[in-house]
C-alpha cells in the first residue's frame, strides 16, 4: 500500500484528535498538509461518512481521494505505509498496554475535556470567544459573538453524549484529578508512557491534554497547581520530530514501571466500569446507562461506539498467543482492567 504525500487532512486547534494526530505526523517526519475545517478545505475532496475531525483525505496508489476519520486506526494504517520511527511498539504485550491506554485517552480523558470545557461559567465563556473565531478570524466582531452563543449553546446541549451531568460531574472531576497525579509520577521515571520513546496512548493523552492543560481554565487552573511537569511534557510532546527514536527505547515487559500500574489502576476504577455498563446497558436495548463508578453514581445515554472499543479490546487479547496474552495478564492482574475481559 503506497500512501500518496503530503497527507491532506482537516481540522482545528481546539480538536483534541487533530492536535493527536498532527504530533504524530509531526514524530514520524510524515509530509502533510493542513487544512482548517470548514474555512480553507479545497474544493473536491470527498465528505466522511460521519462528519469528525480530524478528516484525512487519502489516495491510495493513484486511486481517488477517500475522507478518512478515527486516530487510532489511522495511526496504524501509518504503521503500514510509512517505515520508521514507529508509534506502535514492536512488542505485543507492550503494544496491547499502549492500545489499551491510548483508548483510555481517546474515550474516558476526553469525557473531562468536553466536560470542562462546557460545564463551567469561564471556560464556557472562552471557548465561547476562541473556537468560532479560528474558522473566521476577520469575521465582523458581531457575527463572531452570535456564532459564539450558537456554538456553545450546541455543545452544552451534547454534553449528555460524554456522560458529562450534575450526577457524574464529582466523578468525572476526581478522576482527572487522580490522573494528573499518575501521569506526574510515571514522567518522574520516564519521558513518555511506553518509555524513552512515545506510542499511540502518548499522542491520545496529549491530545486531549493540549486542551485540558493549555486552554480551558478550570482544569489548566487544577494542572499548574498539581502537576506542572504534565503541563511541561505537553509543550515537549507537540513537536517530537527531533527526538532520536532509539530501537530499543520501548519499555521492556519484564520491566513495566509501576508507575504505569498506577495508570492502569486508574484505568481499571473508572473506564472499564463504564464501558461494562454500557455494554450491558447496549445490549439490553436500555435507554439509560445507571451504574455506580468510584463509589458514586453514574448516569448517561449508551454509546455504541464504546461498546465496539470493548468488544475491539477483548478481541485484542484474544488474538495474543499463550504465552504474550498471560504476560499481559499478569501486568494487568490488581488493576482492575483485568475485569475488562470477563463476560459476566
Amino acid at each position: 500500500m503506497t500512501l500518496e504525500t503530503p497527507l491532506l487532512l482537516s481540522g482545528a486547534p481546539g480538536s483534541p484528535y487533530t492536535r493527536k494526530m498532527l504530533a504524530v505526523l509531526r514524530y514520524r517526519h510524515i509530509p502533510y498538509r493542513f487544512f482548517l475545517s470548514g474555512h480553507n478545505v479545497p474544493t473536491g475532496l470527498p465528505a466522511p461518512k460521519v462528519a469528525l475531525l480530524p478528516t484525512f483525505y487519502l489516495k491510495e496508489d493513484g486511486s481517488d481521494y477517500q475522507a478518512t476519520v478515527d486516530s487510532t486506526p489511522l495511526i496504524r494504517r501509518f504503521e503500514v505505509a510509512f517505515s520508521g520511527r514507529e508509534a506502535v511498539p514492536a512488542d505485543p504485550v507492550i503494544e496491547f498496554l499502549d492500545y489499551l491506554l491510548e483508548d483510555y485517552a481517546d474515550e474516558w480523558l476526553t469525557k473531562a475535556m468536553f466536560h470542562y470545557r462546557w460545564y463551567y461559567k469561564p471556560d464556557i465563556e472562552r471557548a465561547a470567544a476562541i473556537l468560532p473565531r479560528w474558522r473566521g478570524i476577520s469575521a465582523p466582531e458581531d457575527e463572531a459573538l452570535k456564532m459564539g452563543e450558537i456554538f456553545a449553546d450546541r455543545q452544552i446541549s451534547r454534553l449528555y453524549v460524554v456522560g458529562s451531568n450534575d450526577t457524574t460531574a464529582p466523578v468525572i472531576e476526581a478522576s482527572y484529578l487522580r490522573y494528573l497525579d499518575a501521569m506526574k509520577a510515571l514522567l518522574e521515571v520516564q519521558p513518555f508512557l511506553m518509555g524513552q520513546r512515545p506510542g499511540g496512548s502518548d499522542f491520545g493523552a496529549y491530545g486531549q491534554l493540549t486542551q485540558l492543560t493549555h486552554f480551558d481554565p478550570t482544569p489548566m487552573a487544577e494542572t499548574l497547581k498539581r502537576a506542572p511537569r504534565v503541563f511541561a511534557w505537553v509543550d515537549l510532546v507537540e513537536d517530537l520530530s527531533g527526538l532520536d527514536a532509539a530501537e530499543d527505547g520501548w519499555m521492556k515487559r519484564d520491566a513495566v514501571p509501576e508507575e504505569i500500574r498506577g495508570l492502569l489502576k486508574e484505568v481499571g476504577r473508572v473506564y472499564v466500569p463504564a464501558l461494562r455498563a454500557n455494554a450491558k446497558a447496549l445490549m439490553d436495548g436500555a435507554e439509560q446507562v445507571d451504574t455506580e463508578i468510584d463509589g458514586k453514581r453514574w448516569v448517561q445515554q449508551p454509546f455504541p461506539y464504546q461498546g465496539k472499543c470493548l468488544q475491539w479490546l477483548r478481541e485484542k487479547r484474544a488474538s495474543l498467543g499463550t504465552t504474550d496474552r498471560q504476560a499481559v495478564d499478569d501486568i494487568l492482574a490488581g488493576t482492575g482492567c483485568e475485569k475488562l475481559f470477563e463476560t459476566r
